[in-house]
């Protein structure tokens, strides 16, 4: 073989793994959270005015997603070579204009193209996908260099049906309950008081300017030689200006104000900030989540009031968080009764703490002992002692439980195609 060729087999497997790994990553992890997708496509639709497009979100969410991995196993594989090469090729035409535009207006933080797994900013994104670009126009221009894992029509087949129905099947299952492996900053084990903080010396560095006036003309001052002591200069304004990018907290918007019902007003109002006492509290203290009271789940809701009984058996505190508004939670009480204690949160993090409506969490100190989704919620039975003396109160390994799931996973996505090898 040729020096050249041997180049160009060379580049074809390692653009080949290049872009297969990132694809199937990409779309697996925003498989394993379709919800966070849903909301980062959601933040996108706003800053473009088309919120009337957020029922289409969470299909969209999906079907792109399987779409990534799909090609991305297809390209492994050596599935229909010719036309996943060009597949990806349109899909680089696209994402790699619109992940410039996103770095240049900046409508979003990050683009969420690796879900909450790998945050990376705008600029980055882009030109990641300028490598990708790069590689797939290389593998396209090559497609009849890369191997093929299946000889058989029939077993290549197989394996792309069974790959589409897997990614679909995934985020299907993933949006009914809260995400499998969960790389959110409110994960069990987390603690929220220390994931809010962040060392004054690595935070953002901002230059205050001070604007004066003196005979109709403005001039701008720092802070070490602005005019404090010439009463000739009227002050104007003051400006700030970053100077340094420095670290953000995994945590921003942590923020709750318990409410009350006032009988005057007919209406439910603020009664005070609870954020630090909530944080600081030592016994074990259950937060419902619910965004939407409209929207809960009732299926869930007799095992929401199981629980705040059993809370207030034991003296646990048992608050339930909505962005819901005070009529709409006045209305939604009246008709259910729950008597819960309820307070107001943003809707993006209560969002962001637990995918399902409803949901809840168990603290201690402001660290996340146990969460449950939906479907998960403790019953009654479930309920029958304290919770230092229940798995209920214990935190669970987080690690070993996410290498058995992606274990679980990658065995389920995998391993069938080794036993269709062996299938002639």
């Amino acid at each position: 073989m040729k020096k050249s060729g041997i180049f160009i087999k060379i580049a074809v497997e390692l653009s080949r793994w290049i872009v297969a790994i990132t694809f199937i990553f990409s779309g697996f992890v925003k498989l394993i959270d379709p919800r966070g997708f849903e909301y980062k496509l959601q933040d996108y639709l706003i800053s473009l005015g088309m919120p009337e497009l957020f029922p289409i979100a969470l299909p969209f969410a999906i079907i792109l997603s399987t779409l990534e991995l799909t090609l991305g196993v297809f390209l492994l594989l050596g599935i229909y070579r010719k036309y996943t090469t060009r597949l990806l090729l349109a899909f680089m035409l696209v994402m790699t204009p619109l992940t410039l535009w996103v770095a240049l207006k900046n409508p979003v933080k990050d683009c969420g193209c690796f879900g909450d797994a790998i945050v990376i900013d705008n600029w980055t994104t882009f030109y990641k996908n300028i490598i990708l670009s790069i590689c797939v126009i290389f593998l396209s221009l090559y497609s009849n260099r890369l191997s093929r894992y299946f000889k058989s029509k029939k077993n290549t087949f197989f394996a792309a049906s069974y790959t589409v129905t897997f990614g679909i099947l995934l985020g299907i299952y993933n949006t009914f309950n809260d995400p499998v492996i969960d790389f959110r900053p409110y994960k069990t084990g987390s603690n929220i008081a220390e994931k809010m903080y962040i060392d004054p010396q690595k935070t953002d560095v901002y230059e205050n300017t001070f604007v004066y006036e003196k005979n109709g003309e403005q001039r701008e001052f720092t802070e070490q030689n602005y005019p404090w002591n010439d009463s000739t200069w009227t002050f104007v304004e003051m400006r700030s200006r970053l100077i340094k990018s420095g670290e953000q907290p995994e945590i921003e918007d942590f923020s709750i104000l318990r409410l009350q019902y006032d009988n005057d007003m007919r209406t439910y109002i603020e009664l005070n900030d609870i954020t630090d006492s909530i944080l600081e509290d030592d016994r074990y203290l259950f937060l419902a989540i619910s965004y939407n009271l409209n929207e809960l789940n009732e299926g869930s809701l007799n095992r929401l009031k199981a629980v705040n009984k059993y809370a207030d058996i034991y003296g646990y505190p048992f608050y339930l968080l909505t962005a819901s508004t005070p009529d709409e939670i006045g209305n939604w009480e009246k008709r259910v009764q729950s008597g819960f204690t309820f307070c107001n949160a943003d809707e993006r993090m209560l969002k962001t703490i637990i995918r399902t409506n409803p949901g809840l969490i168990l603290l201690k100190h402001g660290t996340i002992i146990n969460k449950w989704d939906s479907n998960s919620i403790p019953s009654e039975k479930q309920l029958d002692m304290p919770l230092s003396q229940s798995k209920l109160g214990e935190i669970g390994n987080v690690k070993n439980k996410n290498i058995r799931v992606i274990t679980l996973l990658a065995i389920l996505l995998f391993v069938p195609f080794g036993i269709l090898k062996k299938i002639k």
